[in-house]
């Protein structure tokens, strides 16, 4: 989407809009309608993604020591559909909303993380976040969704680390035995997104996984080939 400054963002308890596109929630769905161009090659992107929560979740948690980052996921497990008029493709399937929230630019206390999330054959839902600090010991995250609205830990296992990837970015995934790349959905210079299949809480699963390297993200190289991808409107 397009980084748009104050002047073109309006928003309400159940309404967000920025530009020409908007997010809106009706007390079942949260409906995010799309009216965008990509860059740099233009082409009209219009259509509405739905998400239908199976249930919600009031849960935060800090994501650094001092408590300045924060991270709850608002629907764990979710329904969503895909209706997109400009090109025309539909399609649902299981999907997930999260929230991160912070008072300081990401890059003050992070250096890299490694997310992941996996429908387990109970209903429930594990999210671990592996976190790397600048400064001080690593953070891991590894909490369980529960169809009831129970938030729980769990133990996770050992770090696997993965084949980097074309931009050799390195990845790691918490894993009780190998990991297959399913899918590589998008690989950046400094992010990455896959499908992968790997072994959790006894179960074999398939997770939805990122990394973020965040020297990456904030080196100058980067930051001026980011407009290409993203485009901004003061």
């Amino acid at each position: 989407m397009t980084e748009r400054g104050e002047r073109h963002v309006e928003r309400s308890s159940e309404h967000f809009k920025i530009g020409p596109s908007q997010l809106s929630w009706d007390g079942v769905a949260l409906h995010i309608d799309i009216d965008e161009v990509t860059v740099p090659i233009p082409r009209k992107i219009k259509g509405r993604v739905s998400v239908y929560p199976d249930r919600l979740f009031n849960f935060s948690t800090p994501l650094d020591p001092l408590g300045r980052h924060h991270w709850g996921p608002l629907a764990p497990s979710a329904r969503v559909e895909v209706k997109l008029n400009q090109p025309s493709q539909n399609w649902q399937g299981h999907g997930y909303l999260d929230s991160n929230e912070g008072v300081e630019p990401i890059e003050v206390p992070f250096k890299e993380w490694d997310w992941s999330r996996s429908l387990l054959g109970d209903g429930s839902v594990a999210v671990m976040y592996d976190v790397q600090y600048k400064q001080g010991a690593d953070q891991l995250l590894a909490l369980k969704f529960h169809p009831d609205g129970q938030v729980t830990s769990f133990d996770a296992p050992s770090r696997i680390t993965m084949k980097k990837t074309a931009w050799w970015l390195p990845r790691r995934m918490r894993s009780e035995s190998s990991v297959n790349v399913a899918a590589q959905l998008e690989d950046t210079p400094f992010y990455q997104r896959a499908i992968l299949e790997s072994q959790l809480l006894g179960e074999t699963v398939t997770s939805f996984h990122e990394t973020l390297n965040v020297p990456r993200l904030v080196s100058p190289v980067v930051q001026g080939m980011l407009p290409w991808r993203m485009p901004r409107r003061p």
